[in-house]
């Protein structure tokens, strides 16, 4: 067996600059800063620091494994540096994320999103990275189905025998705390009975069946179930291994090329068409959104990240984008209705609550 490399993406929302449109380059600039000099050290083979919209995105690689308190301490160390600067800029909601002053060696429940996985380097490893804003860890549901698991996306399920076995989703309960593994094709029903419910089953992870290789990571963080109230969405991340045995990278973007609706947007409030775009257009304006999401392509030779290639930056999903628009006009018509307004269930975790105990005392039993 080879020498094993951890990739790990850790993100979180630290400031951004005119409410939450976008990240300010000074705070990318403090958590780069941070990064190199623990490259320097060795601690780090290599990083990448980037955004989406009002996230800072730190990709790193390293040799320590998943859940390491040297690499979750290094990206907390990175956004408190990030902070603050945003709040010595006096950026919007600097800090929101981190939810806690002190550092117990993981930043799991402390506002971050994580997505980390730990693989032995094939001969050659593409890898994708995702980054969402104005979303939840859900959205990726239909897309990671779709990859892994429906043959009118992916023709290797179909026609690559090192694929033809099918995929096992590992399935998070996160009101629970809770996951079952299940396997694709045969349990293909029971998989889409749990994550057609996107707000509470999100696939975590997706594994060969043939040999258990791990393809694919999503982050499961939650912000409102860990704050008990609304302190934005949670704008997910994920990794998708490609090739060799597993989806071709064209087949893991076909499954973005349908926009579908996901929860979040305005104050994490709405449904809103999750939008491909390339990096120069990961900033969200009209009704803070809508939502949208960028592919990273990259090469991952002895833990160096080569690349990146922006995947989104592609004529090819032009008429995704436009699609996505239609759709964020059609349901922006609805206003405060639903369904463009999340359900009763989800608006708990947001400020309707306070509007409505305002209210209170004025209701009547009616006879």
């Amino acid at each position: 067996m080879g020498e094993l490399i951890t990739l790990s993406i850790i993100k979180a929302d630290i400031g951004s600059l005119a409410g939450h449109h976008i990240v300010h380059p000074d705070t990318l600039a403090a958590a780069t800063k941070v990064l190199a000099e623990a490259k320097r050290k060795g601690v780090l083979i290599d990083f990448y620091v980037t955004y989406v919209g009002d996230d800072i995105q730190l990709i790193m690689t390293h040799k320590k494994g998943v859940d390491h308190p040297d690499i979750h301490g290094l990206a907390w160390e990175a956004f408190k540096e990030a902070a603050k600067v945003a709040k010595d800029l006096g950026l919007y909601a600097a800090g929101q994320d981190l939810l806690s002053e002190a550092f117990s060696g993981n930043v799991r429940g402390l506002g971050p999103g994580v997505a980390e996985m730990e693989f032995e380097e094939r001969p050659s490893e593409p890898v994708i990275t995702f980054h969402a804003d104005k979303t939840e860890p859900g959205a990726f549901n239909l897309p990671l189905f779709r990859i892994f698991a429906d043959p009118f996306n992916t023709a290797g399920l179909v026609i690559d025998p090192r694929m033809h076995e099918g995929f096992i989703f590992e399935v998070y309960d996160v009101f629970e705390g809770k996951s079952v593994k299940l396997n694709a094709p045969e349990e293909m029903y029971d998989i889409l009975a749990l994550i057609g419910t996107p707000s509470r089953f999100i696939i975590k992870r997706v594994y060969r069946k043939t040999d258990n290789l791990l393809a694919a990571v999503v982050s499961t963080e939650r912000l409102n179930l860990i704050a008990g109230k609304y302190v934005g969405k949670d704008d997910p991340v994920a990794i998708v291994r490609a090739q060799h045995g597993l989806p071709a990278v064209g087949e893991v973007l076909e499954a973005f090329a349908f926009p579908h609706m996901v929860a979040g947007w305005m104050r994490g409030s709405h449904f809103g068409p999750l939008m491909p775009v390339p990096q120069r257009h990961a900033k969200c304006t009209r009704f803070d959104g809508p939502p949208r999401i960028i592919a990273l392509g990259w090469q991952i030779k002895n833990g160096r990240l080569i690349g990146p290639a922006d995947l989104f930056d592609d004529a090819a999903f032009e008429y995704t984008r436009f699609m996505a628009q239609l759709i964020a006009d059609y349901i922006r018509r609805h206003g405060p209705f639903m369904p463009h307004r999340l359900g009763p269930e989800e608006m708990e975790y947001t400020t309707l609550p306070q509007v409505i105990k305002k209210l209170e005392g004025r209701f009547e039993k009616v006879q």
